[in-house]
C-alpha cells in the first residue's frame, strides 16, 4: 500500500486489503504473514545456524593454515595434515556448540517478553505477537499500548496518541475517524495512526494498512537506527586488534628467520601459522556469548529478563542507579487516606468530583486512579461528555461531565498546575470565594512534610459539551486527595546491600520536594540534597553536571528533565542505570547505559529497556548487578589467561625455534596444546567469583590488560626457557623427546595458570567452579596419557624418563608458586582496576 491512505474511503481500503469490519479470516492472515516474512527475507533457523557453523572456520588465520596443510598433503605429509585438520575441526565445532546453545537460550528469553497486540480474526478478539500483524488486520487499541503498524482509524473513544517519535510534538494528539486529504502533512492526519507511536488515553479500532519497512517509521528507521556498542564490546574489539597485530608481526618474523636459516619451507609456514592460531583468541566470541548467555540464565532465576545480551556487562559496571520511589522504595500500593477541603477537613463534594474524574478517564491504568476508584462512590445521574487527557507538560487530567442538563469540567493533577488555572476556591464553609493560594500552599506543605502525596482538585460549570485545553481556566479550587504509600519493609536493608556493592541510589520522581525529601530521610539519608524540576530548568547544562553528581533526590521532575539528569551524570563519567515503567520514562531509559523496566510496564517502556524485571524491587536489581559483575569478571579471566600464559608460551616457542636446530614443538602439537587448553576455558563462564571482586563496579581497562600481558608473558617465558635449557643441555634431548617434554610442560602450566589467574587472592584460598575443576582434570589426564597412546608416534610424542618427569614437575611447581606471588603483587598495584 502507498504511504498516503488518509484520503481513501474506509470501504475502499477494506476491499484493497481483502478485509472487513470483522477483521481477517485466519487462513488469509496466515498466508499474508508468510508472504510478509518472505519479503523480509528472514533467514530460517537452519540457515542461521549453518552460517554460525561456517563462521567458526572463516577466521583468516585458520583459512591460511587449512590451505598450507592441504599443500603439505599434496607433497606427501598426509598424516600431519589429517591430525591438524581434525584439531581445527574439533576446535571449531566446540565453539559452534557453545554459541548455538547460548543463542537458543537468548531466543527463549526474548519469547517471554515479546510485545503482544489484540486484533480481530474471524470476528473474534485474538492476541497475537506484534510482528504477526499484517495489512488488513483490525487492531484493538488501549491506553499504554504501542502501535505496531500504520493504520486508519475506524472507531474511537477519546483516543489520544503520543506521536513525538514521528512528529516531535510532545502534546498527545486527539484522533478521530474520517477523511483527510493525502496532501496534508503527517501531523495533520488525525484519522491515521503510525507505527512506533503509543496510545496515551482512550480506546479505538484501526485498520492496519502498512507494516514493517513500508511504514513511515520503517522508512525513517534506516537513518535513525544505530546499534550502540557497550564499553565492554569496544574494549573487546580493541583487544582483538591489539593481539592480532602482535600475532601477525611475530608470525612474519618467525617465518622470515626460519627461511633465512634454510629450514624446510612448508614446515616453516605451518609452524608460523600454528603459532598465529595458538596466540589468536579464537574462542573469544564463543566464550563471550556463552558467558553472557549463562549470566542471562542466572539473572532469570533472580527474576531479571535480559533483552540485549551485551548489556549484561554494562549492568556490572553500574555505579549510580536512578529510580522512582513508587514501587521500589515504597510498597507501590497507593491508598487514599482522605479527600479534604482547604481547612483540612474531609469533603464529600471533593471526593465525588475526583471519583468522577478517575472513573470516567480513559488513560492508561495507574495506581493513583485505581486508589481513587476504590472509594466506591456512585456515578448515578452523571455521564461523560469529553476528556482532556493527562500530559507531562500540563500535569492535569480533565473530564467533562453532564448532570441534570448542566455541564461541568472536573480537573485533577499536580497541585501547582491545578492552582495555576484556578481563580476561586470553596472554603471550609462551602462558600465560593477569591482564591487564597498562600493558605492552600501552606496546608499542602504541611501534609507533604509528613510524607503524604497530595493531588489538587478543581471544577467549573460550562456552557458547551466540547472541551479543550483552553477551557482549563477560571476554575474553582475544591481541595486535595491525600495519598499514602508506605516504605517497603526491606528497603533500608536493600539500599545497604547496594551501598556495599558501591552503587549509589538517586531518586528521580514527579512528586514534590517535600514528599521526596521525607522519603529520603526515612531510608537513611540524614540531610538529603534535593533538586526540584524548577531548579533544573534554571540551570545551564554545565551547572547541572556539577549539581547532579551531588544530589540525592530530584523532585517535581518533568519527563524530558529525567533524560537531562541521566546525561549530566554520564558527563561526570558515571555508568548509569535507570529504572522506569511509564511513558514518561522512555527517553531516560534510552539515555541510560542500562535501561530497566518491569513486566507490568507500558509496552513502550518495555520496548526501550535492556532488562525487564519480573518484580519491581530494588533487591532484584541488586541481584542483577551482582550477576552482571560475575559475567564481566569471568569474561576477563579468559582475556587475562590468553594474554598471560598463552602469549608467553607462544613467544617462547617462537624464540626457541630461532635458537634450536629443530622445531621446539611441531605445528600439530601447538594446535593440540591450543585444543586441550580450550576445554576448561569454555567452562570459565560458570566459574565462582570471589565476593571481594563483586564489591565494586568493574570497567574495561586496556592498560591493565597490556601490562598484565607483558608481566606474565615474561614470567612464563623465563620458565619456558628454563625448561628448554634443562631438556636440551641437561638431558641432551632432541626432536621428539624434547618436543614431548615441552608439550607436557606447556599444557600443564596453562592449566595451572588458569587456577591462579581466576582469583585475585592466593589460588589456594579461592574455590573454583565444579565444571572448571572437572574439565581441567580431564584436560590434564588427556595430556599425560597422550605419550602412552596409540597416536603418540603420529603426534610426535614419546615417553619420558622418571628423571625428566621430576625435573619438569619441579619447574612447574616453581612456576605456580612464583606466578601466584607475582599475581598478588600485580593486583596490589592495580587494586582499583
Amino acid at each position: 500500500m502507498p504511504l498516503n491512505f488518509s484520503g481513501t474511503d474506509i470501504e475502499a481500503l477494506y476491499r484493497q486489503l481483502q478485509s472487513s469490519a470483522q477483521g481477517l479470516d485466519s487462513n488469509l492472515a496466515a498466508s499474508k504473514l508468510a508472504e510478509q516474512k518472505s519479503k523480509l527475507k528472514t533467514p530460517s533457523r537452519a540457515s542461521r545456524e549453518l552460517k554460525l557453523l561456517i563462521r567458526q572456520f572463516t577466521n583468516p588465520l585458520v583459512l591460511l593454515l587449512v590451505v598450507a596443510v592441504i599443500l603439505s598433503a599434496i607433497l606427501g605429509e598426509v598424516s600431519d595434515t589429517l591430525i591438524i585438520l581434525f584439531i581445527l575441526l574439533a576446535t571449531g565445532l566446540l565453539s559452534f556448540w557453545q554459541e548455538l546453545n547460548a543463542g537458543r537460550a537468548v531466543e527463549r528469553l526474548q519469547q517471554m517478553i515479546k510485545l503482544k497486540c489484540n486484533v480481530l480474526r474471524d470476528g473474534t478478539d485474538t492476541e497475537v505477537d506484534a510482528d504477526a500483524i499484517v495489512p488488513g488486520d483490525i487492531l484493538l487499541l488501549n491506553a499504554g499500548g504501542v502501535i505496531p503498524a500504520d493504520c486508519r482509524l475506524i472507531e474511537h473513544n477519546e483516543l489520544h496518541v503520543n506521536e513525538s517519535s514521528i512528529t516531535g510534538e510532545s502534546y498527545p494528539v486527539e484522533k478521530a475517524p474520517g477523511i483527510v486529504a493525502d496532501s496534508e502533512p503527517i501531523s495533520a492526519k488525525t484519522n491515521c495512526l503510525w507505527q512506533g507511536t503509543n496510545v496515551v488515553s482512550g480506546t479505538g479500532k484501526a485498520l492496519v494498512v502498512n507494516t514493517g519497512g513500508d511504514t513511515v517509521f520503517g522508512q525513517m528507521a534506516h537513518s535513525l537506527v544505530t546499534v550502540q556498542e557497550t564499553a565492554f564490546e569496544k574494549g573487546i574489539k580493541h583487544f582483538g586488534y591489539f593481539l592480532m597485530q602482535i600475532t601477525i608481526v611475530l608470525s612474519i618474523v618467525i617465518l622470515s628467520v626460519n627461511l633465512y636459516f634454510k629450514k624446510p619451507l612448508f614446515d616453516s609456514i605451518l609452524f608460523a601459522l600454528a603459532i598465529a592460531v595458538g596466540m589468536a583468541p579464537e574462542l573469544l566470541p564463543a566464550i563471550m556469548t556463552f558467558a553472557m548467555s549463562a549470566g542471562a540464565k542466572r539473572m532469570l532465576k533472580k527474576k531479571v529478563i535480559v533483552k540485549k545480551l551485551s548489556s549484561i556487562f554494562n549492568f556490572g559496571e553500574v555505579e549510580i542507579l536512578c529510580t522512582d520511589k513508587t514501587g521500589t522504595i515504597t510498597e507501590g500500593v497507593i491508598k487514599v487516606k482522605d479527600v479534604i477541603d482547604i481547612g483540612g477537613k474531609s469533603s464529600e463534594q471533593a471526593k465525588q468530583l475526583v471519583f468522577l474524574n478517575s472513573v470516567f478517564q480513559n488513560g492508561f491504568s495507574n495506581p493513583i486512579d485505581d486508589a481513587i476508584k476504590s472509594l466506591g462512590l456512585g456515578t448515578e445521574g452523571y455521564s461523560k461528555i469529553n476528556e482532556i487527557p493527562y500530559d507531562f507538560i500540563r500535569r492535569r487530567l480533565s473530564i467533562g461531565v453532564t448532570k441534570d442538563g448542566k455541564q461541568y469540567l472536573i480537573s485533577k493533577g499536580a497541585v501547582d498546575n491545578i492552582l495555576e488555572v484556578c481563580t476561586q476556591m470553596v472554603d471550609e464553609k462551602g462558600t465560593i470565594s477569591a482564591i487564597d493560594k498562600g493558605r492552600i500552599t501552606a496546608l499542602y506543605k504541611d501534609y507533604c512534610s509528613d510524607g503524604f502525596r497530595l493531588i489538587g482538585i478543581c471544577y467549573k460549570e460550562m456552557n458547551t459539551e466540547k472541551v479543550s485545553k483552553e477551557d482549563e481556566r477560571d476554575m474553582i479550587f475544591m481541595g486535595f486527595v491525600v495519598l499514602e504509600d508506605p516504605l517497603k519493609a526491606d528497603t533500608i536493608a536493600t539500599l545497604d546491600r547496594l551501598k556495599q556493592l558501591n552503587v549509589k541510589v538517586k531518586i528521580i520522581t514527579g512528586d514534590n520536594q517535600y514528599v521526596a525529601g521525607y522519603a529520603a530521610k526515612k531510608i537513611g539519608i540524614a540531610e538529603p540534597v534535593v533538586l526540584s524540576g524548577g531548579d533544573i530548568a534554571r540551570l545551564t547544562p554545565e551547572a547541572l553536571v556539577v549539581k547532579a553528581a551531588n544530589t540525592d533526590v530530584f523532585a517535581e521532575v518533568e519527563p524530558q528533565q529525567k533524560e537531562h539528569i541521566i546525561k549530566a551524570l554520564q558527563k561526570s563519567k558515571y555508568t548509569i542505570a535507570y529504572m522506569g515503567d511509564g511513558i514518561n520514562d522512555v527517553a531516560a531509559i534510552h539515555a541510560a547505559d542500562t535501561g530497566i523496566s518491569t513486566n507490568n510496564a507500558t509496552d513502550v517502556a518495555k520496548e526501550a529497556a535492556d532488562f525487564v524485571l519480573l518484580e519491581k524491587d530494588l533487591s532484584v536489581l541488586a541481584d542483577g548487578i551482582e550477576e552482571g559483575r560475575k559475567t564481566f569478571i569471568n569474561s576477563l579471566k579468559y582475556i587475562f589467561i590468553n594474554t598471560g600464559a598463552t602469549f608467553g608460551n607462544m613467544f617462547s616457542v617462537a624464540g626457541a625455534s630461532l635458537l634450536l636446530p629443530f622445531l621446539p614443538m611441531l605445528p600439530k602439537q601447538i594446535l593440540l596444546t591450543n585444543f586441550i587448553t580450550d576445554l576448561p576455558y569454555i567452562t570459565i563462564a560458570s566459574d565462582n567469583v570471589d565476593e571481594e571482586q563483586l564489591k565494586k563496579p568493574r570497567k574495561w581497562n586496556m592498560r591493565v590488560i597490556r601490562n598484565f600481558m607483558i608481566v606474565f608473558g615474561l614470567h612464563s617465558s623465563i620458565f619456558d626457557f628454563l625448561t628448554f635449557y634443562v631438556l636440551y643441555q641437561v638431558f641432551k634431548l632432541r626432536d621428539s623427546p624434547f618436543q614431548t617434554g615441552w608439550f607436557v610442560e606447556s599444557v600443564v602450566t596453562e592449566l595451572c595458570i588458569l587456577f591462579i589467574i581466576r582469583t585475585r587472592k592466593s589460588f589456594i584460598a579461592s574455590r573454583p567452579g565444579k565444571f572448571l575443576m572437572i574439565s581441567s582434570f580431564i584436560a590434564l589426564v588427556i595430556t599425560l596419557a597422550l605419550p602412552f597412546s596409540p597416536f603418540a608416534a603420529e603426534l610426535g610424542l614419546s615417553v619420558a624418563s622418571i628423571s625428566e618427569v621430576m625435573a619438569i614437575g619441579l619447574i612447574i611447581l616453581a612456576y605456580v608458586i612464583t606466578a601466584d606471588l607475582l599475581k598478588l603483587a600485580f593486583f596490589r598495584i592495580y587494586k582499583n582496576d
